[in-house]
């Protein structure tokens, strides 16, 4: 399938982005996306809120602003009380205001499983558009939350570790607008930007690689890890999709560091409502990660470079 031709499609399907983005004129660009998840986790104000926080990210990786919100909701109303999905529907409103946007409507479905999300519109200057294909060599790349929510969320659900652990030292984070991430970044040379999420560090790393036609470095012992993580992947925990996405890269990876199984688990697991992974000058790192510092609830970290060569992910 050709993609499209639009001349004001400033960002389609090419390179895999996080969400489209359209000129409405030399001023304004909207930025469109959609996304939709299953429960991370049983209480469904904290699922309302990370399934929301997840899709309104995407706006933000590509350097907008969230405008409107429109809810996605399959729920299956004859097996669960309607209770719950009050709480769901009520954990995203609140992160849409949270986010200064508004939640405009959606639509409703019946399904055997509970899944929610957003389809989100937002704003952005055409010349101003961030993407996952503009890093440099020499460029540092910056990741603003921890990995590893792909095997907490199961390690809950198969009792090896407890709801009050994931909602005291994790949901907190998980949950957390990128909003003040990349807004911080923006003040400086942000050359490229994308969100964690399903393909897993790995697999976004690579996205970036492609896009720039460079190969990413990555620092695996500064890589940022949730608490319990790898503690999990060597308890034998794991989840359906770090197979996936390690086979969606083997053939452009190379791993030099000595690392265990359980780390490397760790590249290839699937992110939910992630942080933003920021490629910028390597003379500029050092202060916008004092900057970033600075901001509540962002715990950024250096990860890796952008170096000269072809597409390909080597962690060292």
């Amino acid at each position: 399938m050709a993609p499209p031709s639009d001349p004001n499609l400033l960002v389609g399907i090419e390179t895999a982005d996080d969400a489209a983005v359209y000129r409405m004129s030399d001023e304004l660009a909207v930025i469109s996306t959609v996304d939709f998840i299953t429960p991370p986790v049983d209480d469904p104000y904290w699922f309302g809120q990370i399934a929301a926080a997840n899709s309104i990210s995407d706006i933000y990786s590509m350097g907008g602003r969230p405008l409107t919100a429109l809810n996605l909701v399959m729920f299956p109303a004859k097996h669960l009380d309607m209770g719950i999905l009050k709480e769901i529907l009520r954990g995203g409103h609140d992160k849409v205001a949270e986010a200064g946007a508004s939640l405009v409507g959606g639509h409703t479905v019946d399904d055997e499983e509970p899944k929610y999300g957003l389809c989100v519109h937002g704003s952005v200057h055409p010349n101003r558009v961030i993407t996952n294909a503009g890093s440099r060599p020499g460029d540092a790349l910056i990741l603003t939350k921890p990995v590893g929510t792909g095997v907490l969320f199961n390690a809950v659900r198969d009792g090896k570790m407890s709801f009050e652990e994931l909602e005291r030292e994790v949901l907190p984070t998980v949950a957390a607008l990128n909003a003040q991430a990349v807004e911080t970044a923006l003040a400086f040379d942000l050359h490229a930007c994308t969100d964690i999420t399903g393909f897993g560090i790995a697999g976004h790393l690579f996205e970036v690689a492609q896009g720039s036609d460079s190969t990413v470095r990555l620092e695996f012992s500064s890589l940022p890890v949730y608490p319990g993580a790898l503690e999990m992947y060597r308890k034998g925990v794991g989840t359906g999709s770090n197979l996936p996405n390690r086979l969606m890269v083997q053939e452009h990876l190379k791993i030099e560091a000595t690392l265990s199984k359980a780390e490397e688990q760790l590249l290839f697991d699937p992110q939910t409502s992630g942080g933003l992974l920021l490629s910028i000058p390597g003379s500029q790192a050092d202060e916008l990660l004092s900057n970033l510092s600075a901001a509540d609830e962002i715990s950024a970290v250096r990860v890796g470079e952008v170096v000269d060569g072809p597409p390909a992910l080597v962690v060292v």
